[in-house]
This record gives structure tokens, sequence and C-alpha cells, in this order.
């Protein structure tokens, strides 16, 4: 038997304390191995990560990089949670979207796990019409139904109102959300709504309808804009208030206002920032709540999606990764719905397989590990804390800058808010042109010979307004010319790795050159002579010491065997080499060049 000392069992005891500082002398030390002469501060900055708004990650958060207090679940701020319980009685709702309702499907999701709906009914969507069939069977009392109707909310609510009728639901035990978005609605169109019908539904829900809302602050507009976190979180702040006013001038009071809206935001793979974006979220509408003199009614709630601009339209099963990651940030960041977009979303109309997957994803994240028994598990983090804190000080002050410009309405008429996200998005692309940004599947390990699932064309989505942007875009136009070309000529553009020397010197720039060419659906030869490859082109690969022996003759030699431009992996300047492909140099422009002198159109 083990017996312990008096004290107890101290597991640091006979370890002194470290300091930041002789943690920075440590870093600065690894640092200058790699040539980098950095100390104290600076050593750490080395190792920081720049993010969008302005905001930097660091390496290493202690006690020292202090944020405010968030409060306790179900009390002001609400950082922690809106609701006293969050969600461990029995995880967040599990949101299941239909543009389209084959027979049975809608049951079959509300059988298997799913637990309400979401129905784009109307223009792209399910027609007014057709809502009594794709509910038919569903028991109304029991799963909750959001709409997203456009310009046809009155005419949709409608019809949701008169199958509560027909289906004798008591009042009191609907839930759900009739969708209403008159601004979210001009960002997709450019086209405005009036509101007196939206407030006319409001005060509906308020006296008829006690769990079922009325509008949604929809800020996925913004996201799919290219917008930053920040922006998002601005805008829907700018969005919500513009709700409020509205609401209160036809007459409704502030807290019964508050009471109609729930809040749409986008879930990425970067897990924290998703996390601290819905706890700022929850923080920042806490506050207008409290300066609208109703602090007691500021709990937001919350519907997470999982960003359409992270989807892949090639290898698109590497989407459910991309979709668990962001669902389990949505729910330890507090997401009181949650809605898993089918891994082939970018592709159209997803089939059974895809929504089976899509509705397990939460279903395993919530049964098996058990994210929501503990309420807001990543709170007390420093780096959560630190990193909710920056974000709710950056959309807070884009939501003041919208303010002073006249409202959400003003600068999105007058195209400030177009101009604001498409400045981020073209920063955005500079990274994932250069690969800083990779996308896997996509810019790094794409595979050539996939064969993608078909699947039936989605409805056209609403248009007109701000632009809906992919990750992946600049890099599909690529592909797109590569798959013309195949089909034109049966083979696909070609280029030719020449090694240099050992395995062990050029397998490192053969694989990054295989990888970049690839990204542009150009398909890399490494075997035989360059004469015997079919390509026009070639990439010397290896280390920088062979290369100032061997560079310019084997260049030369590529020439007078046909090549017609020879690049260099690395950087250099030898003769005979006639471009660069390195880490961090524009893959795009590089990719798009090569193509054009290929005559892949």
């Amino acid at each position: 038997m083990t017996v312990l000392p008096d004290d107890g069992l101290s597991l640091a005891a006979e370890f002194p304390d470290a300091t930041h500082e002789q943690w920075q002398h440590l870093v600065a030390g690894v640092l200058r191995k790699s040539g980098r002469e950095v100390s104290g501060e600076a050593a750490e900055d080395a190792l920081s990560t720049t993010l969008e708004d302005g905001l930097r990650t660091r390496p290493l958060y202690t006690a020292r990089d202090t944020a405010p207090d968030p409060g306790l679940p179900g009390f002001a701020p609400y950082v922690r949670s809106g609701r006293p319980e969050g969600g461990t009685g029995g995880g967040w709702d599990i949101r299941q979207r239909h543009a389209a309702a084959p027979d049975g499907a809608v049951l079959t999701d509300l059988e298997n796990g799913v637990t309400s709906l979401w129905l784009l009914v109307g223009q792209g969507g399910i027609p007014v019409s057709g809502l009594a069939r794709a509910l038919d069977g569903v028991y109304l009392d029991l799963a909750p139904v959001v709409l997203d109707a456009g310009r046809e909310v009155p005419e949709a609510a409608a019809e949701l109102f008169r199958l509560y009728d027909e289906k004798g639901v008591d009042p009191k035990a609907v839930r759900g959300n009739l969708g209403a978005d008159p601004l979210g609605f001009e960002a997709r169109t450019g086209e405005s709504l009036d509101f007196a019908p939206v407030a006319g539904l409001a005060r509906r829900c308020a006296e008829e309808f006690p769990g079922l809302r009325a509008l949604t602050v929809d800020a996925l507009p913004y996201h799919e804009a290219g917008g930053s976190a920040g922006q998002e979180l601005g805008a829907s702040l700018a969005t919500g208030v513009a709700c409020l006013r509205e609401l209160t001038e036809a007459g409704m009071g502030v807290e019964q206002a508050l009471g109609q809206l729930e809040f749409r935001y986008a879930a990425t793979a970067d897990q924290f920032l998703t996390i601290a974006k819905l706890r700022a979220a929850r923080r920042l509408w806490a506050r207008v709540a409290e300066v609208s003199g109703a602090p007691d009614a500021g709990a937001q709630v919350q519907h997470a999606v999982t960003s359409p601009v992270m989807m892949s339209r090639r290898d698109p099963w590497v989407n459910m990764l991309r979709t668990t990651v962001a669902t389990l940030a949505a729910g330890v960041g507090g997401a009181d719905a949650v809605t898993v977009l089918p891994f082939d979303h970018a592709l159209g109309l997803p089939d059974a397989f895809a929504r089976r997957i899509a509705r397990n994803t939460s279903t395993i994240l919530v049964e098996e590990s058990h994210l929501a028994r503990v309420i807001d598990p990543a709170g007390g983090s420093w780096y959560v804390e630190r990193l909710t804190d920056e974000l709710a000080h950056a959309g807070w002050e884009f939501f003041r800058s919208i303010e002073r410009d006249g409202g959400q309405a003003a600068v999105l008429r007058s195209g400030r808010l177009r101009t604001d996200l498409a400045t981020t998005w073209a920063e955005r692309s500079r990274k994932l042109a250069s690969r800083r940004e990779p996308i896997t599947g996509v810019s790094e390990f794409p595979f050539l010979a996939e064969k993608p699932p078909v699947r039936e064309p989605a409805p056209e989505p609403p248009s007109g307004g701000l632009p809906r942007v992919r990750r992946d875009e600049a890099y599909e136009e690529l592909r797109a010319r590569s798959d013309a070309h195949l089909a034109a000529t049966g083979a696909r553009p070609r280029i030719y790795l020449a090694t240099i020397g050992p395995a062990a010197a050029y397998t490192a720039r053969a694989g990054f050159a295989a990888n970049l060419f690839q990204a542009g659906g150009i398909e890399t030869v490494t075997e035989g002579s360059f004469e015997e490859s079919g390509a026009t082109e070639a990439v010397l690969c290896s280390s920088d010491a062979l290369y100032a022996e061997q560079a310019p003759g084997t260049a030369e030699s590529l020439k007078a065997a046909g090549a017609r431009h020879v690049f260099l992996a690395g950087r250099g300047e030898f003769a005979g080499v006639d471009g660069h492909v390195f880490a961090g140099c524009d893959a795009v422009a590089v990719l798009s060049e090569t193509l054009d002198r290929m005559g892949v159109s």
C-alpha cells in the first residue's frame, strides 16, 4: 500500500517555478538554430499568428492574459450560456436543412435523430403550396419548424398557421421561427422589403404562440460574402438593433421585441475562432439589451450552421471532417441549434447518405463524445477567454462604425458594407492563393483521379445582392480548365519533375512541386525521360547544394530536349531557369500562367 506524505502528493514539489521570460529564452534558442536571431518578446512574436480583424494569436497564454469575468450560465452577459442548464438537458437542437422535400426525407430525418426542421420555402426552395406535403406526417407540436422564405414570409407563415390549426396543435406547444429577415433578404438580393408585415407576425407570435419567434437575424450573408468573424458579429448586431427599432416603433415592448429574435451564425473548421465568436455574440447582444433597458431579456438564441464557404467541390468527402470540427466548435461554443450541411452541399441537392452523415455528426458528438455534459467546457481557458474578449471588441467596433454611417440598411444600400467585406476577402484570397491558408484535397494533397459524386442540381439561391464566395473558387477554375482539356484531348496537361541527386536530396521539393501543380489539375510525371513524359515544361527538384552544382546543366539539357519552360523548386538564380515555385509563392498565378502557356483554355 502506498502511503502519501503528510502534505498529499504535490507533483510539482521538486521543480522550481519557471518564469515567462525563461520560456521566451528557450524559444529564442530554438529559433536561433533556424537562423533567426530574436529574443524576449520578439521571440514570442515570431511564433504568433495574425488573424483577421487585426487580431493576433500568441503561442502561449497564461494567467497574466486577463479577460472580463464571463459570469455564470443563464446570467448576463450570457457568455457561458443563455440558459442556466446550458445544453446538459440533451445537447443542442439538431436542425436539418431542406431546400427540397423528396418523399419521406423529412420524416426519415425526424425518425433518426433530427430534432427540428429548417425549410427553405418559396424561390429556390419548397413552394408555399408544397409546405403541407413536406410536413405530412410530422407532429408539429413535437418538431419545431424554422422557415426561410425570403419575400414570401407572410404567405409561408399563413400556410404554417393554417397547418397548426388544421392539425389541432395547441399554440402553446408550437416551437420554431417564421424566419422573417428583411435586411438579410436585402443583403442577398438587393431588394428592400416592407417591415410592417413582419411586425404584424411578431405581434401575433408574442400574443398567441409564446414559443414561436418571428425573426431570424441571419449573419450568413456577410460570412458568405467573405466577411471576417468580427464583421459577421458587427453586421448581425446592426441588423438586430434595426429589427428592435422597427418592432418597438410598431408598438412592441423591448422585452417582447427581444423575444422575437433568433441569430444565425456560421461555424467554421477554425475551432477556437468559432467557439469564441459564439461566446462573444452572446456578450454583445447582452450589452444591446442592457442599453435598451431590458438586461434580463438579453440571452441570445443562436443557430449555428457549418460554413458553406469552407465546403469544397473537389474531394468533397473531406467536408465530413470539416463539418465535424465545426459542429464540435458550435456545440462547445454554446449554440442552441446546429445545422450540419451535408458533405455534398456544394455539388447540388444532398442524397440520403449525405443527409444521414450530417445528422449523425451531431448525434455522435452529443451521445458518444458527451460534449454537452459540461456547460461551456472551453470557459476558463486563458486563450479562449482572451480571444472571446478581443473578438467582442472587434465586433463592437464594426457595429459602431455601421451605426455611425446610418445603420445596417444604409451601409447595404450605399455599398459600404460590400466594400468592407470585399477588402477582407481580397486579403484572405491572397492567403489562399499562396497556400498560406491550405485547403486539404484542393490546394494541398489533391487527387486528380477522383470521380466526384454527381448530384441533382440545387435550385438557384437568391442573388443580386452581396456575392457568395468559396475558399476553393480560384482552384476550382483551374481544375475546370484541366477537366475540359482532358475531355477534349484524352489527357491532362503534364509537367515533368526533374529530380537531381539521391532521394534524400529531392524528395521534399518534389513532393512540394507535385502538390502545387496538381492543385491546378496539372499531372506530374517523375518516371522516364523528359522526352517520354509527354510534358512541355519541367521542374528542377533537389537541394540547394546540388542546384549550385547541377541546375544550369540540367536546365540546358531539358531545353535541348524540348522543354519550353523550366521551373526550379526553391529559390536561386541559375542559367536556364525561367521561374520558381516555393512556399508562399502565388500558386494560383503560377498555375494559371502555366496552363496558358500549355494552351489549356
